[in-house]
């Protein structure tokens, strides 16, 4: 190999492991961010395939069947078999989430039916009869429990088949299905929508007037540095929360059309939901203007902040999936302290119906008082020619 190129090399060599930043984000970066996403989504996989598991779920049998019952009470140790009779207004309870029962009901003689069955004499095949409730995590786990365990019965019989018309086992409401789709679902959108309109902001005001030279202008003129970091907060801001805005609007405009009112998945919520949203709306887009404020004025130019910007997305992005590997998130006062967090836990309430306004007052207030944080930095760092002028 010729001396010139063994140079170059040497020298491309030197000035990458000589920035310690940019080996951090290409070498380090992408494997620990990697393994700790990763790591989190198995995690919360994991919790989702084994959450219920410690509920003990009531199982009311009606004609349990001799063959049956042996298998039907070792099938879970959370399963308590309730050999009963039930009515219309035990299967109405299921309609409530905490209830954790499954109702199960055989045709009288179940084993004689099935087992004299002939396809070719016209009679009935015998119906198992299961009502459940969908949204309940404990009570679905039972029902497909219950549901494997007749598919190996091995004589012919059909579950849940309609009697009559309008019948229906999944006990849960249109509106709890909703509810439980959207929140897990919208979160992670509105968290999408949101940081992407304050990336197309934000990078190129700071970050870009040090690339292009001009801050140093702004640096000798005759004002305070702290009046620059809050004009440049204050109008960055201003221009996120008219992206949060156009969000909000969005999405109270385009959701209930969606899908039809009378749908599964119809979108029922009122004006206090909408209020609650674009509040935290409001509070999050503050927060994520500020944080990404910080990291371009500690960037080179705008290639380096958005090098820099792109860990801190995955995590805000990772905190948009949780409700969608998680049912049960950590809850309590401290947890809405967490910033981004917060937000992702306050709208999923929203979502699931379950809003209270002393948590939504709590995140609203902490994302204020971070963003005064980061004006109070950015100050700082204003005043900083090392960072201001680095190179």
């Amino acid at each position: 190999m010729k001396t010139n190129t063994v140079t170059i090399i040497k020298k491309e060599f030197a000035r990458f492991f000589g920035d310690r930043q940019m080996l951090f984000t290409t070498v380090i970066m992408p494997g620990l961010l990697i393994y700790i996403i990763y790591s989190l989504m198995g995690s919360g996989i994991q919790k989702m395939a084994t959450e219920g598991q410690d509920e003990v779920v009531v199982v009311k049998v009606e004609n349990l069947p001799e063959s049956l019952a042996p298998t039907l009470c070792a099938l879970d140790s959370g399963i308590v078999v309730v050999e009963q009779a039930f009515g219309e207004e035990e299967v109405a309870q299921l309609e409530d989430n905490d209830v954790n029962a499954v109702l199960l009901r055989f045709p009288a003689d179940f084993d004689g039916l099935a087992t004299t069955y002939d396809p070719q004499s016209g009679s009935a095949v015998p119906n198992v009869e299961m009502y459940y409730n969908s949204t309940n995590n404990a009570a679905m786990r039972v029902y497909m429990a219950v549901s494997s365990m007749l598919n190996n019965y091995g004589r012919p019989f059909t579950v849940n088949v309609p009697q009559s018309e309008g019948e229906c086992y999944d006990q849960a409401s249109d509106e709890s299905i909703g509810a439980m789709v959207w929140g897990k679902l919208l979160p992670m959108l509105i968290i999408m929508m949101l940081f992407s309109g304050v990336m197309s902001i934000a990078p190129s005001s700071i970050a870009g007037e040090k690339e292009r030279g001009t801050i140093a202008t702004l640096l000798v003129t005759p004002m305070r540095r702290d009046e620059l970091a809050l004009g440049k907060i204050v109008s960055l801001s201003g221009i996120a929360l008219l992206s949060g805005v156009s969000s909000f609007i969005g999405i109270a405009l385009s959701l209930p059309r969606m899908v039809p009112d009378s749908g599964t998945l119809a979108f029922h919520y009122g004006t206090s939901d909408y209020v609650v949203l674009l509040l935290v709306i409001f509070a999050t887009v503050l927060i994520m203007a500020s944080a990404v404020s910080l990291l371009s004025a500690l960037a080179k130019d705008v290639k380096n902040a958005g090098t820099m910007v792109t860990p801190f997305m995955l995590v805000v992005m990772l905190a948009g999936l949780m409700p969608m590997f998680q049912n049960d998130l950590p809850t309590g006062i401290g947890t809405y302290l967490i910033p981004f967090y917060n937000s992702i836990e306050v709208m999923t309430a929203v979502f699931s119906h379950e809003m209270q306004w002393m948590p939504v007052a709590v995140t609203v207030a902490s994302n204020v008082v971070y963003t005064g944080v980061a004006v109070w930095g950015l100050t700082r760092m204003f005043n900083s020619e090392k960072i201001m002028f680095s190179r």
